[in-house]
């Protein structure tokens, strides 16, 4: 539906997407409806701090014409629900009717209005995590040649400038023209960094093909409009425009008149039309075409060569800055610092060039043997031929033989059954079984055909084919889906080559910091130009000064300086068994203020005993089965489930599957084999998985079970189901999964009356609880033409299977030192919601004296609408079979509700879903307190991280990578519990596999954030000392020399920097964060107190230096009487001699001056450097104290030390004794005021605590926000009450967003 007829559509109100909000306002918003679209409303999705006036709606270049244009701020997702919020504004569907009047009117007010067309610009993959927009351009020569001339002239500036900034290159060199006509394209990533780059568009010559066929416009393969390959093919030339991006390769449709990726089969394909088109293969010719445009299957990591590192490393800001500096110091003679920063750069760009290679070689290994695995491809007309998997195409036809086959594509299993190895996507080494695309007729594209997950038919790249399965057609046949980069190996590869560019606040901060060191540099350049204008001093010593400003006010070494800490973070990490794949995260686990947990294999132990089996019969539930007691289980339906419903494998001898199914099956000792070619039995094809009673057994009436079918099972449907055949007996269905779902398939009447409170009995104790079922099924129907709809229906319940699931022994404590640092905790799993209740009563996550409160959401019904419902948890004791058990029942009277924090909400995925949907005004509410999320899908955990970064939460993720993989790339901080070394899935990865790595990355996190804001604040301390000493020089136009310039940024800083940054994290976390940003008030108050002190004491002894009674003509005096040697060296200051040719010469001042600036660097590195709480103390860092004892020992001895070389070395004067005292009772002065000020004021949190209640402060994050809110609200929580969507309050959309790694918390 287009946008037009999406504007019209009468109805249900649908909720706009971000990307048609930006594409409708870049087309349509005239200037004339600007004033009163500004100052009237704001669309209803978005969140309150995008709700704001004019200021908010900002103008920004619009990249074809540089102009700007009107951009309204949108959130990164929209989340409204239709109706007026409580904030005002106008409803979804009044703001399509202000966008058709928009329409209407006459683009008279922007510029961009003649040049921008609806066919200069589109969407790349919209509405996927990679979107981007597109610009088309056109080259125009003369354009180029003023830019090469330009470059000429400018000594190649330009083109740095240019490669620094890929839209300008653009803008310079291109014209704006449409997408059909361009020959380079821009690209603008949509996420909140707008990231440019841009590609040129190449043609594809179809008559480059090999083929011996001839190919004509009019040939039949060509003609079908309905493939995107197909569109793309320009006629009459036979050839296809494309564009590369992010290794995926994308074409022009001609029919659409857009870029579409290529390198996969169509999402509209139908399964009839995927078993008709591919079922046979393709033909040679129909190959050669689609390898042509598609492109090799192929996952090509090249190895950079080194010199195209080299250059890019080279060409970085940083080094072009270091360039800078080191020429300008060799213009001055500054050699030894200038080779020093050349050998410590040529250092940092070796490594930096190392690693980036041995990146290179590592992934390159990784991949290369994808390329070259020998295939069976089954063609058209010519039958079954090997070759290699780089010439796979999409719509090929594999055939696959045997077994431990790795998949070198994507592919539709359409034939025979695989079990598959996806160790490599999920980092779980569990087999799953795949099923053949069933072949419906149905038009309805085959991923959503069903209602089960599309994955199970597909057979990703990168995974291992553990078992191939042939049924009766005697091949195990596959459709190959996508190729190359498209695949799933091929995308993670991608995730790993192009990563997500992070948005944390502090490297923001570091790049406004540099930026006002440049501006206090600026200032600085006229200040020294105007001394040294009105002083008459040459022009060329002048431009040398100013410049030498920057070089002073910007230190070269922040950078190198503030990696190093994160540096030693990681290695300290390592040593504790975290592996870290993204070191800039690092910091970001400082600020995590909410972790979610993992149930099952992260908090609970992985293995799971059986406990029990509960039977019923048609009197309902009868005795416990203890399987402790080692009595063997009777013959029956149940035995038969145990016995055959999972998915096991029979791998060289060994059983390999689930963990649950293969204490299962354990348990009823029975064993099993795979059917041979000689095993006749009516309905049972050959390699056929077998279980037969053992040889001890007694009274089992049928020589064993054949599984003919599986219908595996998935997180979405939380079941499994098999079809099996008795040796000599009936053909069954078994069913197995979560109780409530196995339930809602059986017939009522074999459902206990008792199975609600049954079930409760054991889920609040914590047990895992598994129900199964079964029915006969006629043994006519082939098990193929079977659906899985057809087969679970009309079950008869057989009972229930208790599992123990226990808590691991580093649980509990874990969790208790997270709650009592305020980490908040919650708890996503896909188990039952009873039992995940007890687990976080048991583990500490629900302290015993907070109350729980269930919400059930339930879907429109019938004329019902959609329906939420709070009721409050308690746990009551109750006699159950002789024995005392816990269960969860609901309290009907009304309780008071207690304080903000007394209570956790808990609900399931279900529930979860309906209020996304139809209380999106009440999800932020339930957030703030919901702690227990059961029965999440896969889906729904990295909907709710999602949710939970919306509201200003730092978010953690830990879990054992199964189900978890979307939540841990979602999170903040992703932690994998993975005996891998490094897990594709997330940043961090844990080898032990307890949460025990949460406080433990937490604190490491902490100490790494503060250490980055202790480099910050020496840099910028030492490098305003040498600003404010050179300045004060300047003024009777002298300078620091050399060697006094060497000791202080080698001797000195370099030190200090290097060994700064070897504190520890502290071991105890504390209630409260580090600050996360560089401008908070404490930081900005430290930082600029003591560039205050520093520049007093600088003036002071620059000043009273000069009103020395031995401060004149007669030198001599200065120093004893009996150092004749030292009074020959003293030069007056007043008829000053050149030493060098920067303009330095031996002077009273320069001497006060470098002492005082010199020992302040090493005084202020000691106060700077923080320990408790958030490092070690400082003594603790052996090094860095050792370090600092020895500079301020060698700067005593220079000062106290009357030895002439080394005066003369460092163009010193002599000073009388007295002097020298003072110059060390201003440092000490400075210190202790330092000291008092940092200790007293800076990090006296109870002061500012004081200071924000007093000016009213209040934290702006949205949780925050929320929890004021709520707890002045004595309505909230609602219990025993349930509201409905159609109700005016369920139905006010209060929206939020935020976007990730964004946080407006109290830095304090």
């Amino acid at each position: 539906m287009t946008q037009e007829e999406a504007l019209n559509s009468k109805g249900t109100e649908q909720p706009l997407r971000s990307s048609q909000w930006r594409m409708d306002f870049r087309k349509s918003l005239p200037g004339t409806l600007t004033q009163s679209v500004t100052e009237t409303t704001t669309p209803p999705f978005l969140s309150r701090q995008h709700k704001r006036s004019v200021k908010e709606w900002r103008m920004r270049p619009e990249p074809l014409t540089g102009t700007s244009v009107l951009r309204l701020p949108l959130p990164s997702r929209p989340q409204f629900s239709g109706q007026l919020g409580s904030g005002g504004g106008l409803t979804s569907s009044s703001w399509k009717c202000l966008l058709r009047k928009i329409r209407q009117e006459k683009w008279n007010h922007f510029s961009m209005g003649d040049h921008f067309r609806k066919d200069q610009h589109a969407l790349l993959n919209e509405g996927e995590e990679n979107e981007m927009e597109i610009f088309g351009y056109r080259t125009q020569g003369c354009r180029q040649t003023l830019c090469i001339v330009g470059s000429v002239f400018s000594l190649g500036i330009l083109s740095l400038v240019f490669y620094w900034r890929p839209a300008w290159h653009v803008w310079a060199h291109c014209v704006p023209c449409s997408l059909q006509e361009a020959d380079v394209v821009l690209l603008r990533t949509t996420d909140e960094f707008q990231t440019y780059s841009w590609k040129k568009v190449t043609w594809i010559y179809l008559s480059a093909s090999n083929s011996t066929f001839s190919l004509t416009p009019d040939h039949p393969l060509i003609t079908d409009e309905d493939y995107i390959i197909n569109r793309a093919i320009r006629k009459p030339d036979l050839k296809v425009r494309c564009i590369k991006v992010q290794k995926i390769r994308y074409v022009w449709d001609n029919l659409e008149g857009r870029f579409q990726k290529i390198g996969s089969l169509e999402d509209w394909l139908s399964s009839a039309k995927i078993h008709l088109k591919f079922g046979s293969g393709l033909t040679r010719e129909e190959q050669e075409i689609r390898r042509l445009i598609c492109g090799p299957n192929t996952i090509n990591v090249e190895i950079t060569p080194i010199w195209k590192l080299l250059v890019k490393e080279v060409l970085n800001p940083f080094y072009v800055f270091q360039l800078f500096s080191v020429c300008l110091w060799f213009s001055e003679d500054y050699m030894e610092y200038a080779f020093a920063i050349i050998i410590m750069s040529i250092m940092s760009i070796a490594l930096t060039v190392y690693d980036l290679r041995e990146q290179s070689v590592k992934l390159h290994r990784l991949v290369e043997s994808h390329n070259s695995i020998m295939v069976s491809v089954c063609r058209r007309k010519a039958g079954i031929q090997e070759l290699e998997s780089r010439f796979l195409v999409p719509g090929d036809l594999l055939i696959l033989m045997g077994n431990k086959v790795q998949m070198p594509c994507d592919a539709i299993l359409i034939d025979g059954s695989c079990v598959v190895d996806e160790g490599m996507l999920t980092g779980e080494s569990i087999p799953v079984t795949k099923t053949p695309l069933p072949k419906l007729d149905s038009s309805v594209p085959w991923k959503t055909q069903r209602e089960a997950d599309y994955k199970r038919h597909v057979l990703f790249c990168g995974t291992e084919v553990i078992q191939a399965k042939a049924a009766c057609s005697g091949a195990v046949r596959a459709v190959v889906l996508q190729t190359g980069f498209s695949t799933a190996k091929g995308d993670l590869v991608r995730s790993i080559l192009y990563p997500k560019p992070m948005n944390f606040k502090l490297y923001r901060d570091a790049i406004r910091f540099l930026l006002c060191l440049v501006g206090t540099a600026t200032t600085g350049m006229i200040y020294t130009l105007c001394v040294y204008v009105l002083s008459g001093e040459p022009p060329e010593e002048m431009v040398k000064k100013a410049l030498d400003v920057i070089t002073i006010a910007v230190p070269p070494a922040l950078p190198a300086a503030l990696t190093t800490g994160i540096i030693y973070a990681q290695r300290r990490l390592k040593k504790k068994g975290i592996f870290c794949i993204s070191p800039q995260r690092i910091n970001v686990c400082g600020q995590l203020n909410l972790v979610c947990f993992d149930k099952t294999g992260t908090l609970t132990k992985d293995g799971l005993d059986l406990w029990g089996l509960v039977p019923c019969d048609k009197n309902g539930f009868q005795e416990v089965h203890s399987f402790a007691s080692g009595k063997a289980l009777p013959w029956g339906p149940l035995c038969a489930a145990m016995a055959s419903c999972h998915s096991l494998i029979l791998l060289d001898g060994t059983i390999q599957g689930d963990p649950l199914d293969l204490k299962m099956f354990e348990a009823t000792t029975w064993e099993m084999a795979i059917s041979e070619d000689n095993f006749h039995i009516k309905g049972v094809p050959a390699q056929a998985v077998v279980v037969t009673p053992c040889k001890t057994a007694s009274q089992v009436p049928v020589e064993g079970i054949a599984i003919l079918h599986q219908f595996p099972f998935s997180s979405a449907l939380q079941r499994m189901t098999v079809i099996v055949q008795e040796m000599g007996g009936d053909r069954l269905a078994f069913m197995k999964g979560a109780p409530e779902r196995v339930a809602s398939f059986c017939q009522p009447e074999t459902v206990p009356t008792s199975f609600v409170s049954e079930l409760q009995i054991y889920t609040t104790q914590g047990f895992r609880v598994i129900a199964l079922a079964y029915k006969k099924l006629e043994t006519e129907h082939h098990t193929t033409a079977l659906t899985r709809e057809k087969v679970e229906s009309d079950l008869i319940f057989l009972g229930l299977l208790i599992l123990e699931n226990q808590l691991k022994e580093e649980t509990r404590p874990v969790l208790e030192e997270l709650i009592s640092a305020r980490i908040r905790t919650v708890m996503i799993t896909g188990d039952n919601l009873q039992t995940a209740i007890t687990v976080a009563r048991k583990s500490g996550m629900v302290p015993e004296s907070q109350k729980v409160i269930l919400i059930e959401a339930n879907e429109t019904t019938g004329s019902s609408s959609a329906s939420i419902s709070w009721k409050l948890v308690e746990e009551k004791k109750q006699i159950a079979y002789g024995n005392q058990d816990n269960y969860i029942n609901i309290r009907e009277e009304v309780s008071d509700n207690g304080g903000e924090g007394s209570y956790h909400f808990a609900l399931s995925g279900k529930s979860f879903h309906v209020i996304t949907q139809h209380f999106s005004s009440l999800l932020p509410k339930i957030l703030i307190n919901g702690t227990i999320f059961a029965r999440m899908s896969p889906g729904q955990k990295s909907s709710l991280v999602e949710e939970f970064q919306k509201l200003d939460y730092f978010v953690g993720m830990c879990g054992d990578g199964a189900n978890d993989c979307g939540a841990l790339k979602m999170a903040h901080v992703g932690i994998s519990l993975s005996e891998q070394e490094a897990s594709v899935a997330s940043p961090f990865t844990s080898k032990t596999p307890n949460i025990e790595c949460v406080p433990r990355l937490i604190k490491e996190g902490r100490a790494a954030l503060v250490t980055s804001f202790c480099m910050f604040k020496y840099m910028a301390l030492y490098s305003m000392i040498q600003y404010v000493g050179v300045l004060l020089l300047y003024w009777e136009t002298n300078s620091l020399s050399n060697y006094q310039f060497l000791f202080q940024d080698l001797a000195i800083t370099t030190l200090i920097g290097v060994t700064m940054n070897l504190n520890g994290a502290y071991p105890k976390l504390v209630p409260f964060r580090p600050a996360g940003r560089l401008i908070s008030p404490p930081l900005l108050l430290s930082v600029i107190l003591n560039i205050l002190l520093s520049l007093a004491m600088h003036i002071v002894g620059f000043i009273l230096v000069q009103r020395q009674p031995w401060y004149s003509m007669e030198m001599h005096s200065a120093c004893t009487a009996q150092n004749e040697s030292i009074s020959k060296l003293i030069t007056s200051p007043t008829v000053p001699e050149k030493m060098g040719s920067n303009g330095a010469f031996t002077s009273f001042e320069n001497t006060t001056v470098w002492f005082l600036g010199t020992i302040n660097c090493i005084i202020v590195a000691l106060i700077f450097s923080k320990g408790k709480p958030f490092r070690q103390p400082t003594y603790t860092n052996y090094i860095f104290v050792l370090v600092l004892i020895i500079q301020l020992g060698v700067c005593l001895f220079i000062l106290f030390a009357d030895i002439p070389e080394l005066y003369r070395r460092l163009d010193l004067l002599c000073t009388p004794v007295l002097w020298r005292v003072y110059i060390v009772i201003m440092l000490s002065s400075n210190f202790i005021v330092s000291l008092v000020v940092e200790e007293a004021i800076i990090e006296n949190r109870a002061l500012w605590m004081i200071i924000k209640r007093r000016f009213g402060y209040q934290s702006k994050s949205q949780y925050r926000i929320w929890q004021r809110d709520l707890a002045n609200d004595p309505s909230w929580p609602p219990l025993n009450q349930t509201s409905y969507s159609d109700m005016q309050e369920c139905g006010s959309g209060v929206s939020y967003s935020n976007p990730v790694f964004e946080s407006n918390e109290e830095q304090l």
